[in-house]
């Protein structure tokens, strides 16, 4: 391999001795082994779950302290079961969210990163569809405590849309419009 291949090589982007681009990595994509596709997709997956795993576990703990507040025992019964509701969907999010760095430690060094990357994977769809059904119960409670309004339930039906358009939706477009059946 020449020093323009090597050199493209490490970052992904192999180059003929002429400076072209490989053919093949144009249709194909990267040239990785296995093992580095699980690593480079472990790393993905772990950079993404950040910002959920923040977010629920900041939403669990507040929905966990709103049964202290004075206020409660002035939810209906219907209120209280939905409450219920919320925070067992949070508690579970948070399981499937937090489950793979558990994943990893009792994982790691077997040899099963491929594996472990898509059970991973897994877990994070979960956590997010259950993180989904937490923000919709969640507002749903607080918007007919605030406003005991009739178009509350309208309101978070729209805004359950707009999450499933943002997190699913939009993405499963795009990677049908820009990616090759191939």
């Amino acid at each position: 391999m020449s020093g323009q291949e090597r050199e493209g090589a490490d970052s992904g982007d192999r180059r003929s001795d002429t400076g072209e681009h490989d053919p093949d990595d144009l249709y194909h994509g990267r040239h990785e082994t296995p093992n580095e596709r699980a690593d480079r997709r472990w790393n993905e997956l772990m950079q993404e779950i950040r910002v959920a795993q923040t977010g629920v576990q900041v939403l669990l703990g507040f929905l966990l302290t709103v049964v202290f507040a004075p206020r409660f025992v002035e939810l209906s019964s219907g209120d209280r079961a939905l409450y219920v509701a919320t925070v067992a969907l949070g508690s579970a999010a948070t399981g499937a969210l937090i489950g793979p760095v558990s994943f990893h430690r009792i994982v790691a060094g077997r040899r099963i990163k491929p594996q472990a990357v898509r059970w991973t994977s897994r877990l994070i769809a979960v956590g997010l569809a259950l993180l989904l059904a937490t923000l919709g119960t969640a507002l749903l409670l607080v918007l007919r405590f605030a406003t005991g309004a009739p178009y509350v339930p309208w309101l978070v039906g729209g805004l359950v849309v707009w999450y499933l358009l943002c997190w699913y939706v939009l993405p499963v477009w795009v990677r049908r419009r820009y990616t090759s059946n191939d």
